[in-house]
């Protein structure tokens, strides 16, 4: 049996697999080849309101919601033990659907997701209220109650992880779950759905919906019996999700697009920064909002830099993501490898230096592209400024510390940032100064489900990861008892 035939290209409602309401459905590209290799449902108006009701009508019967923390924390456990027993056949699928290489998807994306579930499975149990002291003769307490019907609205360059972050807590606060993933890579979402059913999750707990957003995601966004929307996506998107979901007073929690700079200073160990810079912006073919396709490299070593940067990009391995020494693999989709050529169109226009790369890579008609840096670009450049989401990196010059934490902030994107230096003090220093949700030192890309992570200007607001983003899928109830 091949991968895509093990997971059902159906809907999954009220624990049920169904075809469309309309019989649509719309074809699954593999990236590295530029061919479908299957189908899935396509969702409808009307499949997402009975994915709604359904999930409603879970919330309601307490067959999830009425379960103590520890009990619900005993199935995600569970939960995260399947991850890890089907972890062959989950990354298989995340690397056909993505076109990531198979050996990050089993130690990154895999892991991850297993993480996810674990961690929050510990963090059930947890959900204390508070005792308050009152001039009254009265006895106050807080108490946490889930939201209720939960919209997660995940992308496409993380299927598994991202839809981990966001089930593994509302599930564990007790709410249910509509899932609508990306269109083009929905796989490991259907294949999440039968692990999270066979693990105890009650029937209707978790919906998951195929389809577009312009069609799917926009009815789920707007339905009246959703409560809470966590969405992950582009900024211009989610100023609508956000715009939608004002309307209608629900909750969001928005993680949008980023463009991070790593800033490296003169006292850096730069054998290990080059390390860092490079898996900063070629991880998932730079398809990565916390990525760091911005190098801030202070002048005095800014030519050093670049000559190793030159030397050592392109000895990076590109090529089938099924290849287990591949460490880039295709775009996933063909609109982004094009999104990519246009952004190093345009730095060729405005009169910049390709140190490396700069073009397609024909290899089995897939969307590849090869790692490129770009030097010598203003700092008003949109190649800069902009979010190109692809193996690019362009590189600037900076002559002091208050020069670096400028360029840093200059863009309208806060998600992440980094830093290299082997000054402690400059160290968090800077970190404080930089505008961004997550600042790494001397390495990138530590990710782990205890460290919130999330936006602030262009990249969004509140948290996923955390017992920050547990408390996103939950509201507060205050109780006051007269003692008279």
């Amino acid at each position: 049996m091949t991968t895509f035939e093990s997971t059902p290209g159906q809907l999954f409602i009220g624990g049920r697999w169904h075809e469309a309401a309309d019989g649509a459905r719309t074809e699954v590209i593999d990236p590295s080849r530029g061919r479908a290799v299957t189908t899935v449902a396509e969702a409808g108006p009307a499949d997402v309101d009975a994915a709604v009701r359904a999930a409603r009508e879970a919330f309601d019967d307490g067959a999830w919601s009425g379960l103590s923390g520890r009990e619900r924390g005993r199935v995600l456990q569970r939960v995260a033990q399947l991850i890890r027993e089907n972890a062959d056949e989950l990354a298989a699928l995340e690397s056909l659907d993505v076109g990531k290489p198979i050996t990050l998807c089993g130690a990154v994306d895999v892991t991850n997701a297993a993480n996810d579930y674990e961690y929050y499975a510990h963090l059930a149990q947890s959900q204390d209220g508070a005792l308050r002291d009152l001039p009254m003769n009265a006895l106050a307490y807080t108490k946490r109650e889930p939201l209720g019907v939960v919209a997660a609205i995940t992308p496409f360059n993380f299927p598994l992880i991202l839809a981990g972050s966001k089930l593994a807590p509302a599930l564990a606060a007790g709410n249910t779950v509509v899932h609508k993933p990306a269109d083009e890579t929905p796989l490991s979402a259907l294949y999440m759905a039968r692990l999270l059913q066979e693990a105890g999750v009650p029937d209707g707990v978790v919906n998951v919906v195929t389809g577009t957003g312009p069609v799917a995601g926009e009815a789920l966004l707007r339905h009246r019996g959703v409560d809470k929307v966590a969405f992950t996506g582009s900024t211009a998107i989610g100023r609508h999700v956000a715009s939608v979901a004002g309307e209608a007073l629900k909750p969001v929690t928005m993680e949008l697009g980023g463009n991070a700079a790593h800033i490296v200073f003169e006292d850096a160990d730069l054998e290990k920064a080059v390390g860092s810079v490079i898996k900063g912006f070629v991880f998932n073919t730079g398809q990565f909002c916390m990525g760091g396709p911005r190098l801030l490299v202070a002048r005095s070593v800014y030519p050093t830099l670049l000559g190793i940067l030159a030397e050592a990009v392109p000895g990076v391995p590109v090529g089938d993501p099924r290849d287990p020494a591949t460490v880039i693999g295709p775009m996933a989709a063909e609109k982004h490898l094009k999104k990519v050529e246009e952004y190093v169109a345009l730095a060729r226009l405005e009169g910049a230096r390709i140190v490396c790369g700069g073009e397609r890579l024909d290899l089995d008609g897939g969307y590849y592209y090869k790692p490129t840096v770009i030097a010598d670009l203003a700092n008003d450049s949109r190649v800069i400024q902009e979010e190109i989401f692809g193996p690019v990196l362009t590189v600037q010059p900076f002559d002091d510390e208050d020069e670096a934490v400028a360029l840093a902030n200059s863009t309208p994107y806060g998600l992440a940032s980094g830093v290299q230096t082997s000054h402690l003090a400059r160290a968090h220093r800077v970190a404080d100064r930089l505008q961004a949700g997550i600042v790494w030192i001397n390495d990138w890309a530590m990710l782990d489900p205890a460290v919130p992570f999330g936006g602030v200007k262009d990249s969004g607001y509140g948290r996923e990861y955390g017992p920050e983003a547990l408390a996103g899928y939950t509201k507060v109830k205050s109780v006051v008892v007269s003692l008279d």
